[in-house]
């Protein structure tokens, strides 16, 4: 390509002039990656100033030249004359047309996430072409997770539909809400079963048999209304379910605090791998149930009848949301919670209270 040939004005030699236009012909190109607004196709560029690589993007782009400039596609720091040149080369910029604005990558993932779900398959696309330049182990992670939820099936309902969650599990299961119904029911017969298990720990007959009265009146209770499998039931009525409609779950946060402050959710119906790994998320007694509630039922039951204790208080910390918190793993805390049963509910009312 023959360098454009410099005016010389007057005052100025003309060898002055072929000096000048030999560093001109010899100013150093800057290869760059630029991208159009929306766009997830980057094209690789060379210029040596923002004024030419505004000229070739328009071109190649189709972008109006007039009111165009050229932003950083990481924080969409506008990028001047000075800082063109002190940019490395294979920087990944954005060409932006008069009137739009950017903040950075993150309005990229911001436009497809607010657009319709016709731009799902987009966004995934997007994620896969990052992930493949990608090195750093926290970003790779980030999107792997985008796409790990992204391809979730969640509205698909039936094993016909969606055979591969229902891998590993139960022919006799047909819906995804009937397995996870039958999954929060099982662990609410495992809280019972520990909570009977703590007969043959109790040495005296007659408080023994005042305790077994006890888990039996709380086992009906339980079965009336299904051992409470409607709070994994996506089905069911929002008061009574603890997910959304679609099936999202967030985490309430450890037992000494009102949320979690890591945002933690997950989606088991979406997928196959989102299935088992929440089966590590906990439904955590706040007042703890083998340190705290049994042995307190069973200390009441030594001086009492079944008939006197204050049953349905029992039964609302042992097994419902009253006592209990869905909790991703990270949040679940194991050590001692530090808290009592209210000694004012132990009993019914008129009843004699523990000394």
């Amino acid at each position: 390509m023959r360098p454009l040939q410099a005016e010389v004005p007057e005052g100025f030699c003309s060898e002055a002039g072929a000096v000048s236009n030999m560093f001109g012909f010899f100013k150093k190109n800057k290869l760059v990656k630029l991208r159009g607004f929306g766009s997830n196709q980057k094209y690789g560029m060379a210029a040596t100033s923002v004024k030419e690589l505004l000229k070739k993007g328009c071109e190649t782009l189709q972008v109006p030249h007039s009111g165009s400039r050229v932003c950083l596609y990481e924080d969409g720091t506008e990028v001047s004359e000075d800082y063109f040149k002190k940019l490395p080369d294979n920087t990944e910029l954005i060409l932006l047309a008069a009137g739009q604005t950017w903040n950075g990558f993150v309005c990229d993932v911001g436009l497809l996430l607010g657009a319709s779900d016709l731009h799902t398959e987009l966004l995934i696309e997007s994620a896969r072409g990052l992930l493949t330049d990608e090195h750093a182990p926290k970003r790779r992670k980030i999107l792997q997770e985008l796409l790990h939820n992204l391809k979730e099936t969640s509205d698909l309902e039936s094993r016909e539909e969606d055979e591969d969650w229902f891998e590993g599990v139960d022919s006799r299961f047909k819906t995804k809400s009937a397995y996870m119904k039958y999954n929060c029911e099982n662990r609410v017969r495992g809280y019972l079963k520990e909570v009977d298990g703590y007969t043959q720990h109790i040495k005296c007959p007659r408080a023994r048999g005042e305790y077994k009265k006890t888990v039996d009146m709380m086992t009906e209770k339980l079965k009336a209304i299904k051992y409470n499998g409607c709070y994994f039931d996506r089905k069911e009525k929002e008061p009574n379910r603890l997910c959304t409609e679609e099936g999202w779950f967030s985490c309430q946060g450890a037992f000494d605090q009102d949320e979690c402050l890591s945002l933690h959710s997950i989606n088991p119906y979406g997928n196959r791998e989102s299935r088992i790994l929440f089966s590590t998320w906990n439904l955590d007694h706040r007042i703890e149930k083998k340190r705290t509630i049994i042995p307190t039922l069973a200390e009441a039951l030594k001086k009492h009848k079944s008939s006197e204790i204050n049953l349905d208080y029992f039964y609302r910390l042992l097994f419902t949301r009253e006592n209990l918190k869905l909790v991703h793993i990270v949040c679940h805390k194991k050590s001692v919670h530090d808290l009592v049963c209210d000694k004012n509910k132990i009993y019914k009312k008129g009843k004699r209270r523990i000394k």
